[in-house]
């Protein structure tokens, strides 16, 4: 039986093969296409005969029809269905610089070679989900070359909510930022947009991520949670004061949202866009909830079922209460980005900083609406791996550098929970309309391991490959300078968005019920100093909200944090020089300039002054953000 499938599929794919290459024959060439743009389009309107076949589309296709199909038949992408111009190429700082990090065909290419010879998630753990459809109603094409973003394109979905600290089986109504992950399934490619339901975090130095995800688990001694023993929590707050605007969100109102339906999503980092004549902008994106907002207090949600919020969006979904959300940007250029640290002391690189909406409104590019519960949970949920390095042409990662360390963190999680061939799931895998090649071979459950196809760049069965769409020398510029170590500083611009929170965001009902929600937290907190220390950061917000947590708490906080010295960041605002560098260090080096990371006035070379040519971006800034004095 076996071998008569082998014959009429062998038989199957060579008369598709005919139909295909009869109906390339009458589209049309263009006139200033290149040879290879020819053949790639020749290749591409063959196969887009799939759109109504779907018979050799990666999007239908099964294990004896890839199994025959030759490297002749595909398009050499990225492990996410994106093109490529080249396998062999690298991004590197200068012609002989170091590699990058952000170059996601490298590491990808490199990752799952390391693992060709597959448990909970480590954050996410507690997590719901559903499939939709997303609609472009107003577009962007005049700032991003995507296809997603013409107006009136659509695309398939899959959407994952979680907490982000909790265990797989703990409360989703838990005080905890939630997870907003959106798989954009693209003719493209997948793009996968990895957000949060806050526009911050509590970190921009990346190394400090797997350290704080430690305090917010179990003891390691105890082996309890927050929820029994707050110490741990706290103490990282207390040594860490950047966190506070994230602390201001996560205490008050927005911390426990009424299920994952009446709740936004922001993608927090910075990223670029660029249209097809190579101009380029920062963006960010935020998913605004058709449904508005509500939220639980303490008290009400502990009164919630452990899958309140599973249970709402599921019987949502079942009942056809679609829940809707409009995708939105905000973009600035490079000017405005030096300009906002210059006049405001925001640093667009820093995910502990906001975009004013007032400077940068949002733009509606579109909507999308869950209408499809998963048939089942573990494969289309559970397995489903959102990637930020998964972009597609027109958009590009920023120097973000939490961002930048997530472009690799992120795959690499999947790599070691799902196995090194997590894309090959069909919760996963691109629905593009050319089929896909590279030379990703064997490893755990290779599904689609692409027959006897050569897994190098054969000459004797050549791959196609697609003309070049983004400059990326013109898009990312050229990056000079010393190697740094760099840990951000405290300084008093941060507090300037918590301050606004309470101040103007605040009513007199939410101040009563954050104060109430810190220092309940606290109580379970074993260490009075650490109360103490965070009082003080809590004090630089507002001597209002400081002097009602020591009311509240009957501990009294330091003044401010001027005489403090921080484990976690280097204290800016210290009047001791001494207690400027973090845990006291000796011989830290501290950037002369004041940027504290940001991108500074020129820094952008002549995309600062509004043209369209990149020059020699970053080069002269860099080069002196890397002197440094000695303390």
């Amino acid at each position: 039986m076996f071998i008569i499938l082998q014959l009429v599929s062998a038989t199957r794919f060579k008369e598709r093969e005919f139909e295909y290459e009869k109906k390339a024959e009458h589209k049309p060439i263009h006139p200033e296409e290149s040879p290879a743009q020819e053949a790639f389009s020749r290749l591409f309107w063959s196969r887009s005969w799939c759109i109504i076949n779907k018979s050799l589309s990666d999007q239908h296709r099964d294990y004896l029809d890839d199994r025959h199909a030759k490297s002749q038949d595909t398009v050499y992408t990225t492990s996410n269905g994106v093109p490529m111009p080249h396998p062999y190429e690298t991004q590197r700082m200068g012609e002989n610089g170091p590699l990058l990090l952000q170059d996601f065909h490298l590491i990808d290419l490199i990752s799952h070679f390391d693992r060709e010879r597959i448990p909970e998630r480590v954050v996410h753990a507690k997590g719901s989900g559903a499939h939709g459809v997303y609609r472009t109603t107003e577009g962007l094409e005049d700032l991003c070359m995507a296809d997603m973003f013409k107006k009136g394109k659509e695309c398939p979905i899959s959407v994952r909510f979680s907490t982000v600290g909790g265990e797989s089986g703990s409360h989703d109504c838990a005080r905890d930022p939630r997870g907003f992950s959106i798989k954009f399934r693209t003719d493209e490619g997948n793009w996968d947009l990895v957000a949060n339901n806050t526009p911050v975090f509590f970190l921009r130095d990346p190394a400090k991520f797997p350290l704080f995800i430690h305090t917010q688990k179990r003891d390691p001694s105890t082996h309890l949670t927050g929820a029994d023993d707050s110490t741990m929590f706290w103490d990282y707050l207390s040594q860490n004061p950047e966190s506070i605007h994230q602390v201001m969100i996560l205490m008050g109102d927005r911390g426990i949202p009424d299920g994952y339906r009446h709740m936004h999503g922001y993608l927090g980092h910075t990223v670029k866009i660029a249209n097809k004549d190579g101009d380029w902008k920062y963006a960010q994106f935020h998913m605004i909830s058709q449904q508005g907002t509500k939220f639980f207090t303490q008290e009400e949600a502990a009164t919630k079922s452990p899958d309140y919020s599973q249970k709402d969006l599921y019987e949502a979904i079942e009942k056809g209460d679609f829940p809707k959300w409009s995708l939105e940007v905000q973009t600035m250029t490079a000017k405005e980005a030096e300009d906002l640290w210059e006049e405001k002391k925001i640093n667009v690189f820093d995910l502990t900083h906001i975009w004013p909406h007032k400077d940068f409104p949002l733009r509606k590019i579109g909507e999308f609406e869950l209408n499809e519960n998963a048939e089942n949970y573990f494969a289309e949920i559970e397995q489903i791996a959102f990637n930020p390095a998964h972009m597609v042409p027109g958009i590009e990662p920023s120097a973000d550098p939490v961002f930048q360390s997530r472009l690799f963190s992120y795959p690499d999680a999947h790599r070691h929970r799902i196995g090194a061939n997590y894309q090959q799931l069909p919760v996963n895998t691109p629905k593009v309309n050319y089929r896909m090649g590279n030379f990703q071979r064997d490893g755990n459950m290779a599904f689609y391991n692409q027959g006897k196809r050569p897994n190098y760049l054969s000459s004797i069965e050549p791959m196609h490959f697609r003309e070049r769409s983004v400059n990326l020398d013109k898009l990312h510029g050229h990056f000079t300078g010393n190697a740094v170590t760099f840990l951000s500083e405290i300084r008093p611009e941060d507090f300037n968005a918590p301050r606004a929170l309470w101040e103007k965001v605040f009513d007199d009902g939410a101040k009563e019920r954050f104060i109430k929600n810190v220092s309940g937290h606290m109580s379970t907190c074993r260490k009075e100093e650490i109360i103490k220390r965070e009082i003080a950061i809590f004090r630089e917000v507002s001597e209002d909200l400081a002097s009602r947590l020591e009311k509240a708490t009957g501990i009294k906080g330091y003044d401010g944090i001027s005489e403090l010295q921080f484990n976690g960041t280097h204290n800016g605002m210290a009047k001791d020089k001494s207690k400027r560098t973090a845990n006291g260090m000796k011989g830290v080096t501290l950037s002369t300039t004041e940027n504290n990371g940001a991108p500074t006035r020129g820094s952008h070379g002549e995309w600062s002054k509004g043209t369209s040519t990149n020059g020699k971006a970053n080069g002269n800034s860099n080069g002196t953000n890397g002197k440094t004095n000695g303390h």
